[in-house]
């Protein structure tokens, strides 16, 4: 998938608007995604997708993740 709706990302996550709001312009104001805004059917849809710094960086942190996993003691 190349980039999600708001409402997607809202479904998906299963959280609030403000709350995702909030983490949507962080990474935004960091340059790991990049919104744009359409209307559809007369209604405004703002459409996430990363950057390359920020795939960059989501694959770093999976990496770190992967390691921790790899090495927790279960």
């Amino acid at each position: 998938m190349d980039a999600m709706s708001f409402v997607s990302l809202k479904q998906l996550l299963k959280e609030t608007d403000g709350n995702i709001g909030a983490h949507l312009r962080k990474l935004e104001n960091a340059g790991y995604i990049r919104v744009s805004k359409r209307f559809e059917n007369r209604m405004p849809i703002s459409w996430y997708r990363l950057t390359a710094k920020g795939k960059k960086a989501l694959r770093t942190h999976l990496g770190a993740l992967e390691t921790v996993i790899r090495n927790a003691k279960l």
